[in-house]
């Protein structure tokens, strides 16, 4: 059996971000569903008391969650994008792209695959853009598919901050 745990690559900022909701699912979810339960207990039978098995449930819920953060958080491998000296993109990389057919500009960080986010311009390492970006330089050009087409992106200013 091999005994080798698999870093997971983070950011410092995503890091904080899951230590966060570990703690307020710790500290402040746990304990009101805990006096739910304590409620709903009062009220009587619990065999036919949804209030008790609708808290059970979450509680069950906040509990896998909780086990999940402390397992990603102990694979944790912080990586301070700030300390990173490259003409390449790599992980932690901030990158501003521009679609070559519409001449929008769009700007990604590369980050890893528990703190990815679109709507805030984080990719996790694991996605295909991800994956086409790694290792190229600015000025150079990278096609990616779509479910519609291929799209060429031109890479013009690459940041680690």
């Amino acid at each position: 059996m091999n005994d080798v745990v698999k870093k997971i690559p983070i950011t410092v900022l995503g890091l904080k971000i899951l230590e966060s909701e570990r703690n307020n699912l710790k500290h402040v979810e746990r304990p009101k569903i805990i006096k739910a339960i304590g409620e709903a207990r009062e009220l009587g039978d619990l065999s036919e008391n949804a209030e008790y098995h609708a808290a059970r449930e979450q509680q069950g819920l906040v509990e896998v969650r909780i086990n999940n953060l402390d397992s990603i958080i102990s694979m944790a491998e912080v990586i301070d994008p700030s300390t990173i000296k490259n003409d390449k993109i790599v992980f932690g990389a901030t990158v501003t792209i521009q679609n070559i057919d519409t001449q929008a500009n769009f700007q990604y960080q590369i980050v890893g695959e528990h703190e990815g986010n679109l709507d805030k311009g984080l990719i996790s390492y694991t996605s295909p853009l991800a994956h086409a970006l790694i290792g190229k330089k600015v000025g150079d050009i990278v096609d990616i598919a779509t479910p519609n087409a291929v799209k060429s992106l031109e890479v013009l200013k690459l940041e680690y901050k």
